[in-house]
């Protein structure tokens, strides 16, 4: 209660004009310990937005166990929740006990105070690569165990980490109509794209090549229907890959000049740096956040 208080006066400072320096949204919705009384609502893009009547994955059940629970990012849209859920039970039909769950969003949604730029609007969840042993680990055991990267030291190919369970949980993650795209290491699509046959280009195209995911394949949904302040992510998925299933020459990219500054020199922004998602005030955010972020 204590913190609700502080984080509605740290908004009204924030509404209140440019007398002092705004607090950070990061600040204000790190704050949050629980979701909003509303009817579920994803605001915004998946990197600049926020969420309203967020349902909190339990941090157990029968095929699943929640990561890092000390960060309280076990939230998301219901859609969300009832997706990994699904998801779970798939990974026990394919051999697994069940799936490690990393971060979804916080129980409001928005900027967070580390880690993601995006995960705001309660559609992004992070999927352990580690294939679960067991799924009684305690609150304490889930802040010391890490997850197992399937990429090699010279980011060109999987490890013998990768294996055909992880291909087919993948492809069950993609093949259901909730899924927008999925994000992986590179070398992982490559591996997948070995075995593509051309009925697999609708699916397979959702599988996104994007660094720093060798751990962990990132989901991210579709804006549930009946939502008019939601924004699905463009370019599509069918757009970047020119119709294709992405098994071309840009995927080439990832494990050659990517790799190489000499031929993929950082690019300057031209003109006034944007502002990252962990200086966004609220002034930045979609106007809802504001009462998102104040409802009971």
């Amino acid at each position: 209660m204590k913190m609700r208080r502080l984080t509605a006066f740290l908004l009204a400072c924030a509404l209140s004009g440019p007398v002092q320096a705004a607090p950070l949204a990061k600040d204000l919705f790190g704050a949050m310990d629980a979701g909003s009384n509303q009817n579920p609502q994803s605001v915004g893009t998946y990197a600049k937005g926020c969420g309203g009547g967020f349902a909190e994955l339990p941090e157990s059940g029968p095929t699943w166990q929640a990561m890092r629970l000390s960060r309280n990012r076990n939230w998301g849209h219901p859609e969300l929740v009832d997706f990994l859920i699904d998801l779970s039970g798939t990974a026990k039909a394919i051999g697994w006990a069940g799936l490690y769950i990393g971060d979804m969003s916080q129980p409001r949604g928005g900027p967070m105070t580390s880690g993601h730029a995006s995960h705001q609007i309660g559609l992004d969840a992070d999927i352990w690569m580690l294939p679960p042993r067991r799924l009684d680990l305690s609150r304490g055991q889930r802040e010391e165990i890490s997850s197992t990267s399937v990429r090699t030291a010279d980011q060109r190919n999987v490890t013998a980490n990768w294996t055909r369970a992880h291909a087919a949980l993948l492809k069950a993650a993609a093949l259901d109509p909730r899924v927008d795209r999925i994000f992986v290491t590179p070398p992982a699509k490559i591996a997948m794209c070995r075995n593509a046959r051309a009925s697999d280009k609708k699916w397979l195209q959702k599988i996104r090549p994007l660094y720093g995911h060798d751990t962990h394949f990132h989901v991210r949904l579709k804006c549930p229907r009946g939502i008019s302040g939601c924004q699905t992510q463009t370019p599509s998925v069918n757009e970047l890959s020119n119709g294709g299933d992405g098994c071309d020459e840009t995927l080439n990219w990832w494990v050659t000049t990517y790799l190489e500054p000499a031929k993929n020199p950082p690019k300057k922004p031209k003109g006034k740096r944007p502002k990252t998602p962990r200086e966004f005030t609220m002034a930045d955010l979609p106007k809802s956040c504001a009462a998102i972020l104040s409802s009971d």
